[in-house]
């Protein structure tokens, strides 16, 4: 069941300006630098912008439709952050839980230390916790950040692959160095991915079962999954054949078939109107149309920073996260209302997909806004376009 729909100047957003926001996407469509997107703006508790431009697959000049099936990459995270914070309120585990309590593999870690020029490994000061796998400061790394040693172990081993279970991806890290000590610094990582498979030994479940049964089927998100099944395989949206602005073209993930890791860092597809449920959940501090699955202060507590004075790692990492931002439990958290390139208040989280899907919850205005689109080379553009527009249509 859709959010409940209403005209855009019944809670404070100009439709004009909305329709700006859509006429500025159609634009982009026609300079063909945007395949096609599907763009939700809602306030408090009702959709005022629910709408499509453009192509959902440019090989066939099929147009876009609102219940286009997108790859939205890194925005599983936070669903899977929800799912590690309800097993928390249920007393399956705490967040300073060493990982190696939960995942023994983890028990003996190492870490890669630059010692006159040369990498030396050596043993962890303290363990990683859960807490370090939520704000990715557990030592670990994705390999596109950098260069590194540790990184080339990631790509050498194809720590990546989709082709070994969720199981065997956790082994196959634990034995590879972490790049810094636990919780002396941020990291994007593969963090979550790990959070997943934490979720699957204290649930008992597969992370495909436990996020199906405890959150998706709750929530109304029916076409959220680790793939796209057959009958909607004409409804997968892809990105251009080739970059537009002439880069190298990531290849996205095949989503028609299952693929044998459950990846809780980037895995799922979903839709539009399936994440808007979701972010209204969140916004509604863990309820969706009397449904509760998290308590209104654990949603508090995910959102607001847990970094403080702890750096950021690499120039990688502190491209994701903007000037004025902390990092909660599974979201970037805004601390400040100037400093960062784009408006939000106090308060705004959000996070975003390697292929251009991005979202922003701004509590302190009851706002949130959803952009789906695979435009991989092209999302933070879009990302930060979306969000300019969306609040020049705000009216209070």
């Amino acid at each position: 069941m859709p959010l409940n729909s209403v005209a855009p100047e019944k809670v404070g957003l100009c439709p004009q300006r909305l329709q700006k926001l859509m006429d500025v996407l159609q634009a982009e469509v026609a300079k063909k630098r945007l395949p096609g997107a599907v763009a939700v703006v809602a306030r408090h508790g009702q959709v005022a912008l629910f709408d499509s431009v453009g192509q959902l697959d440019p090989a066939t000049g099929v147009a876009m439709t609102i219940d286009a099936r997108f790859r939205i990459y890194s925005m599983t995270k936070p669903i899977v952050s929800v799912a590690a914070m309800m097993l928390l309120e249920e007393g399956k585990l705490l967040l300073n839980d060493p990982v190696a309590s939960h995942l023994p593999e983890f028990a003996a870690q190492q870490v890669a230390a630059q010692v006159d020029g040369t990498v030396q490994l050596q043993a962890a000061g303290r363990a990683a916790t859960l807490h370090d796998l939520l704000r990715h400061t557990a030592g670990m790394t994705y390999e596109f950040l950098g260069s590194t040693p540790v990184q080339r172990q990631y790509t050498q081993l194809r720590i990546g692959s989709r082709e070994r279970t969720l199981a065997d991806f956790t082994r196959q890290l634990a034995s590879l160095p972490l790049i810094f000590e636990p919780g002396t610094a941020f990291e994007y990582s593969r963090a979550t991915d790990v959070l997943g498979r934490v979720v699957e030994v204290v649930s008992g479940q597969t992370l495909q079962a436990f996020l199906r049964e405890r959150i998706f089927e709750p929530l109304g998100m029916h076409d959220t999954a680790f793939h796209v099944q057959e009958q909607h395989h004409e409804l997968i949206a892809e990105p251009f054949a080739r970059d537009p602005d002439g880069g190298v073209q990531m290849r996205v993930i095949d989503v028609r078939n299952d693929a044998a890791l459950a990846s809780g860092g980037g895995g799922l597809t979903s839709t539009a109107m399936d994440y808007a449920r979701f972010l209204q959940f969140m916004l509604n501090r863990g309820e969706l149309s009397g449904v509760r699955l998290l308590g209104p202060r654990t949603v508090d507590f995910m959102t607001t920073d847990h970094l403080g004075d702890i750096p950021v790692f690499s120039a990688g990492s502190r491209s994701l996260l903007p000037a004025g931002h902390g990092f909660g439990l599974g979201f970037a958290v805004r601390k400040h209302l100037g400093v960062a390139p784009v408006p939000g208040s106090v308060g705004t989280y959000f996070w975003g997909g390697l292929a251009g899907t991005t979202f922003f919850v701004d509590p302190a205005l009851d706002l949130f806004g959803i952009l789906m689109l695979q435009a991989p080379n092209q999302r933070e553009y879009y990302r930060m376009l979306f969000r300019d527009m969306v609040y020049a249509a705000l009216q209070d």
